[in-house]
């Protein structure tokens, strides 16, 4: 299993990994579950495949850093966000078991999804086909807009949070699980519970205003979605920098590079899908993750393009307005592939 929060650190100042007592916990008792091995490591936490002693079934158990345990605020937020994740009943996000405290360390006990994480697919076999890319982008932004239904926004849409399993059919090849709810923040009333590091989010896909500091919605999610599908599709994500810094910039105030310099063989539509999900202004987003994927469906099967309307750019960038275009009016929410 490719597991929750497995990428290669390039998180946003956070506390660290978890450090020795977390690598030495095969075959230890967590509460109710017996650890096997470790599937995934990220900046916050520890994922390990483990036993549900009370059910005999296997879990993925994440273990978050024991600092985060002491901090009343995150502890706050955690189980709060904990229960709102776990009340969401939907078919391409991870269901969450169980969240509690166990030994002076904060857990969250999901479905163990076998398979592997976007991430580890794209390292083996780089840009998707657009179908491929196409049905993994749908079944995400299903899930995102579902979360977003219940006031709860991920702040953190990266690969490694995407998890493939094995589809149903040749029609159906891949199940798409949406997972690490349970480190987000709900959009509306937990804006004091933020005091953990300076925000929620890993640097290649983070939005601009969570860079800021100002208020998140959905369409955070939106722009990180948008950079997970510039990756799938061209190899990398839109902004590539050698330092953070400069990666931090570069989301607030640079244009995205056209993905067709990457794929010659993607409509020029396509470009204009992703200007206008990767806009720093959150209300010059399309409105929900679905409606930005059915655009780009309609744009990658190049179905004709809808009317322009003008992006706004950052008040210190030196660019002109990018027209993109509008989304389709029959678009629909979700969509089978493109």
């Amino acid at each position: 299993m490719a597991a929750p929060d497995g990428d290669p650190p390039r998180d946003a100042p956070e506390p660290g990994p978890p450090a020795g007592r977390h690598t030495e916990l095969a075959g230890k008792r967590i509460a109710d579950y017996r650890i096997d091995q470790e599937i995934g490591r990220g900046g916050m936490a520890v994922v390990y495949r483990a036993r549900d002693l009370r059910l005999d079934r296997t879990v993925a158990l994440k273990l978050l850093a024991p600092e985060l345990a002491r901090n009343d605020t995150f502890r706050r937020r955690f189980t709060h966000e904990s229960r709102v994740a776990a009340a969401i009943d939907h078919p391409h996000i991870v269901p969450v078991f169980e969240a509690g405290e166990a030994d002076g360390l904060l857990y969250i006990a999901m479905r163990y999804v076998p398979g592997q994480d976007l991430r580890t697919m794209l390292r083996r076999e780089g840009p998707l086909p657009v179908a491929t890319a196409g049905r993994i982008a749908a079944q995400t932004a299903s899930a995102l807009d579902a979360a977003h239904r219940h006031d709860l926004v991920h702040r953190d849409v990266k690969p490694g949070n995407v998890l493939i399993a094995e589809g149903t059919d040749s029609d159906h090849p891949e199940h798409v699980y949406l997972t690490d709810f349970g480190l987000t923040k709900k959009s509306l009333s937990l804006t004091g519970f933020t005091t953990v590091g300076q925000f929620v989010g890993t640097l290649d896909y983070v939005a601009p205003e969570q860079i800021s500091g100002r208020p998140v919605d959905g369409r955070c999610d939106v722009y990180g979605l948008a950079c997970v599908v510039y990756e799938m599709l061209g190899g990398a994500p839109p902004f590539q920098r050698d330092d953070d810094m400069a990666l931090l910039w570069a989301h607030q105030f640079d244009p995205p590079p056209p993905l067709t310099a990457r794929r010659p063989d993607l409509p020029a539509a396509v470009d204009e899908v992703l200007i206008r999900a990767l806009a720093k202004v959150p209300d010059d987003r399309y409105g929900s993750c679905g409606a930005f994927v059915a655009a780009l469906r309609a744009a990658a099967s190049g179905a004709g393009r809808a009317p322009t309307r003008t992006v706004r750019v950052a008040a210190s960038g030196s660019s002109g307005p990018v027209p993109p275009p509008a989304p389709p009016p029959w678009a629909r929410p979700v969509f089978p592939g493109l």
